[in-house]
């Protein structure tokens, strides 16, 4: 196989990889909008919000569709929200970056990937996260299935891919993935108990501590660390916006699952190689 070769079939994966994180996208869109109701992910098919009627397979092409209707119902013209073609959109981009993470990862300074099997790995927790933000955002919670669901699957794929620890014994990467699950679980929900006895109410959902139990079951015990900060940070930083420039009260509730989401999905990308700057800064400072 020449280098030519080579280029087609990498940029070919790189268009599936789009291809397929818009659809898993369409596919998030629907468990966003009923797994908080309740409702089955399967039956009915889609339809529209407004007048429920079934929305055909040529009119339910991710993306192309709403750009295509105008973001219209193509029965009863109701509004459909952009918040469908931003899902499929980040879902493409996303599941894209991991895959250059494999192919390309250093001219985006990119944490490499060096084992294939991590990159579906990968998938399903950024599925995950994207779930638990976009859930959490309209209705403060974050649902079991993501959660509890994340820090059963994460020493799953640990034992059957370690790679997605750095092992290569499977079960080296099952105890990476339960340490990582008890420390992410166990380090937000002392922080979580701390914080209720301090303030005399609840000062974080038990949605929250899950979710990092998840995140450390998928990504390790180290990450934790780094996403508490980045989480902690980032929530910080939007808090005092929202304070000034939006109207919202100290005691406001804000969700929290959002912003462990978002560092998670950084330590993903970027996570090891900001670890071993700011190692490598505090040794050339010591």
């Amino acid at each position: 196989m020449d280098e030519t070769d080579v280029r087609f079939f990498v940029l070919l994966f790189g268009f599936f990889s789009v291809a397929f994180g818009a659809c898993v996208g369409s596919f998030l869109n629907v468990c966003i909008y009923r797994v908080p109701r309740g409702e089955s992910v399967v039956k009915p098919r889609s339809h529209c919000p407004h007048c429920g009627a079934m929305i055909p397979w040529y009119l339910n092409i991710p993306v192309l569709s709403w750009l295509c209707l105008r973001g219209k119902c193509a029965n009863c013209k109701g509004p459909i929200s952009f918040r469908y073609t931003l899902v499929e959109m980040l879902t493409a981009l996303l599941f894209l970056a991991v895959y250059v993470q494999l192919v390309a990862p250093y001219p985006l300074r990119l944490a490499p990937i060096n084992h294939p099997a991590v990159v579906p790995c990968y998938w399903l927790a950024l599925a995950g996260l994207i779930v638990a933000t976009f859930v959490d955002f309209e209705h403060f919670i974050i649902p079991d299935s993501v959660s509890i669901g994340g820090m059963v699957a994460g020493p799953i794929l640990g034992a059957l891919v370690p790679a997605l620890h750095g092992e290569k014994l499977w079960y080296m990467g099952l105890a990476d993935a339960l340490l990582g699950d008890l420390v992410g679980f166990g380090l937000l929900f002392a922080i979580a108990e701390i914080g209720t006895r301090v303030f005399k109410k609840e000062a974080m959902g038990f949605g929250d501590v899950k979710l990092m139990g998840a995140i450390g079951a998928f990504l390790g015990w180290r990450a934790v660390l780094f996403v508490l900060f980045v989480a902690s940070f980032l929530g910080s930083i939007v808090g005092i916006i929202l304070m000034i420039f939006g109207g919202v009260k100290l005691q406001s509730r804000i969700p929290f699952g959002p912003y462990l989401a978002g560092a998670a999905a950084i330590w993903i990308y970027w996570g090891p190689v900001l670890m071993g700057l700011y190692l490598s800064l505090m040794k050339s400072g010591a």
